[in-house]
């Protein structure tokens, strides 16, 4: 089974990837953020390094997907391949930080990758307001996330909430995230798992 958790910069993916494979015991699969070779150059210069962050994301994903598959584990994963292909890429290109050229090319990548694989099992999308996502980045302190603005991360969320509207690859859970604190009260972090049982019940 393939559980994947989608959301905006901030929005607590990879803490709840983390509690989530702890208490179900499944296998979490955590976005590459530490080995990423372009993540602190693309910070500093956006129009330069997009093309190149997106293939590098664009090929970790794929292939994360392709062995979640073959494992036939319970995994969870933090971020999925369509967050990619339907957010970022068009949110950089739309600010004219990725030439049409490269745009292009990317979605035939992505494209042909997309027919190769199938949607996780259960998505968990979590909504979060702007102001919640500044506190959450602002508290976790990776340094080349200090220069991402509040206009960057609106067109995100707008992105974001565009694609789930239309989202049709498999089973979808919305959690608000505002007024959830998953890491220091254990009552929001059950209202999660409840409300994910309910769901993976039906895929059993």
């Amino acid at each position: 089974m393939h559980i994947a958790i989608a959301g905006n910069i901030g929005a607590g993916k990879t803490t709840l990837t983390k509690l989530l494979a702890k208490h179900y015991k499944w296998e979490a699969q955590l976005e590459d953020v530490v080995d990423n070779p372009y993540l602190d150059d693309f910070y500093n210069q956006m129009e330069r390094w997009s093309f190149n962050l997106q293939v590098y994301f664009l090929n970790s994903r794929f292939r994360q997907v392709l062995q979640i598959r073959e494992s036939g584990k319970q995994i969870i994963q933090d971020r999925t391949i369509y967050e990619d292909a339907h957010i970022f890429a068009p949110n950089l290109h739309a600010m004219g930080l990725m030439t049409n050229r490269d745009f292009e090319n990317y979605k035939s990548l992505f494209e042909l990758m997309e027919s190769l694989v199938k949607g996780p099992d259960l998505l968990i999308y979590l909504r979060s307001s702007i102001p919640n996502l500044v506190s959450q980045i602002h508290k976790r302190g990776r340094d080349y996330e200090n220069s991402i603005s509040i206009d960057y991360l609106s067109r995100l969320n707008e992105r974001y909430e565009a694609w789930i509207h239309g989202y049709k690859n498999g089973k979808l859970v919305i959690i608000d995230v505002d007024n959830l604190n998953f890491v220091d009260k254990p009552e929001d972090l059950g209202k999660v798992i409840n409300t994910i049982d309910a769901e993976i019940h039906g895929l059993f």
